[in-house]
């Protein structure tokens, strides 16, 4: 029988990038919250080891794709003779700054920990995660945090749980593009928490996508008209936050026809530490 497992989206409310580091990445200082949408991840655990990714995706070949290669690596790590056959359900794009790939890896690892019955802590499934990918460890600590280091170092938060048009501008943003552009404000002054928090929410990688991805500036200046609203991550989707569903369906419901959208709500515990508290 296959087991469902969600795999949500992220949201960088905000996202600072205070300096570089001497292994070439950046320094950040950014705000997590989950949306209570994502993708859905199906499990059916196999005897002989092998793993099956039974929905491939495009272009992307099975040894390099982070479903495939998290379930490796949790292999690798625990000795586990078990394997899966994996499948996606797929919501969210592809190069869209809402961690989609990242949060399928920690789905994979979340969940396979438990099937498998390996017994990894959570701390132990981060380290694992973090070298699949910066924003991996997140989606495995499930909680709203504030992150610092390379996006890694974690303090729970607890933002309010606003709802958010989230608009993707039908362009992929790679996010080397994002961090090798000159222009990229790298300084930005480190702050604690509190300061971060009463002060107004920002994206320092906005300004570059604007001015590179011309689909991106249109899609921020037509949401600005009704709502704040910010670049997530390096891009490309972008999210305009309302206090009200109802609000944020009645500007959906008059948005151009170029604009592709969805409404979801901000939710602090991630759906997956959620549904992975239920199976406990």
């Amino acid at each position: 029988m296959m087991n469902k497992w969600p795999s949500p989206a992220k949201l960088n409310l905000f996202l600072y990038i205070t300096g570089r580091r001497s292994d070439g990445y950046h320094s950040l200082q950014t705000l997590f919250q989950f949306l209570d949408y994502g993708d859905t991840l199906s499990f059916n655990v196999r005897q002989d080891g092998r793993v099956n990714l039974m929905t491939p995706i495009a272009n992307v070949p099975d040894d390099q794709n982070l479903i495939v290669r998290a379930a490796r690596l949790l292999q690798r790590h625990t000795g586990s003779a078990l394997g899966a056959d994996i499948s996606v359900d797929k919501r969210l794009p592809m190069g869209g700054g809402l961690g989609g790939g990242s949060s399928n890896a920690a789905t994979v690892l979340v969940a396979l920990n438990h099937l498998w019955r390996c017994g990894l802590s959570q701390d132990e499934l981060c380290r694992i995660g973090l070298t699949l990918g910066a924003d991996v460890p997140i989606f495995i600590y499930g909680h709203a945090a504030f992150a610092e280091g390379v996006g890694e170092r974690f303090t729970p938060v607890e933002p309010q749980e606003k709802w958010y048009l989230v608009a993707h501008p039908g362009v992929t943003i790679p996010t080397v593009a994002i961090f090798t552009d000159p222009e990229l404000q790298r300084n930005t002054p480190e702050r604690d928490l509190e300061t971060l928090l009463s002060s107004p929410f920002f994206n320092d990688c906005e300004p570059i996508a604007r001015k590179r991805f011309p689909e991106v500036e249109q899609l921020i200046s037509w949401l600005l008209e009704y709502a704040p609203s910010r670049l997530t991550g390096t891009g490309a989707c972008v999210f305009a936050e309302f206090d009200t569903e109802a609000a944020a369906q009645r500007v959906l419901q008059q948005a151009p026809e170029w604009l592709h959208g969805f409404i979801a709500r901000g939710v602090n515990v991630s759906p997956l530490a959620s549904f992975l508290s239920g199976q406990e």
